[in-house]
């Protein structure tokens, strides 16, 4: 009997590392806030939006979506940011999820380019984990619907889904980590962490 070769892909690396984010989530729902204090979590998913944005702009001749793909704004500014409380930001968040994840669905009906067909699902993946994510965070009683309206705007351009995607990770997202953490992670964990650019 051969023994196999321990060599587990990068893609079952995020696997199992997301499967136990979410379990220590499900695990611990008076104290989700625990799991956000290790900077490195979030920089992690920085780096990926910003490799998948990279890759995709290296596929050959995508095509122009026949059918636009309705992208949330994602842009914000910090003032308006600090001034809205932890569960508006959780539901602003998956308002915007829930929109790439339809604008990445129906992409990839749309795309028979295998290099371009690969990397919406990956990034279908990345969104949905988020999405379920912060379900498990709540702050008010009661199962958050999909029935927000986010501010919006139509693209037929396929890179603009991972454009959005990498913003709404590296602004909304970063930002909403850090102020759980900065609420939590004080207290006995010895964070380290660095506020994001701008949040001084």
């Amino acid at each position: 009997m051969q023994g196999r070769s321990p060599q587990p892909s990068m893609e079952l690396n995020r696997l199992l590392l997301l499967t136990s984010f979410l379990l220590h989530v499900k695990e611990d729902r008076a104290s989700p806030t625990r799991l956000v204090c290790d900077n490195r979590l979030i920089q992690k998913y920085i780096v990926e939006a910003k490799d998948m944005e990279k890759r995709v702009g290296q596929c050959q001749a995508l095509p122009a979506l026949r059918c636009p793909a309705v992208l949330p704004l994602v842009d914000f500014t910090f003032q308006q940011w600090k001034s809205k409380s932890n569960e508006t930001k959780r539901r602003e968040i998956l308002c915007d999820l829930a929109l790439l994840l339809g604008a990445a669905a129906g992409a990839q009906g749309q795309v028979s380019d295998e290099c371009g067909a690969r990397q919406l699902s990956q990034l279908y993946r990345h969104a949905n984990s988020f999405f379920l994510l912060l379900q498990t965070f709540s702050w008010e009683t009661g199962h958050w619907e999909p029935s927000c309206s986010p501010h919006s705007m139509e693209q037929t351009h396929i890179p603009s889904i991972f454009l959005t995607y990498r913003q709404l990770v590296q602004g909304k997202l970063r930002f909403f980590f850090y102020d759980l953490a900065t609420g939590s992670c004080k207290q006995g964990q010895g964070d380290s962490r660095d506020p994001p650019c701008g949040a001084q």
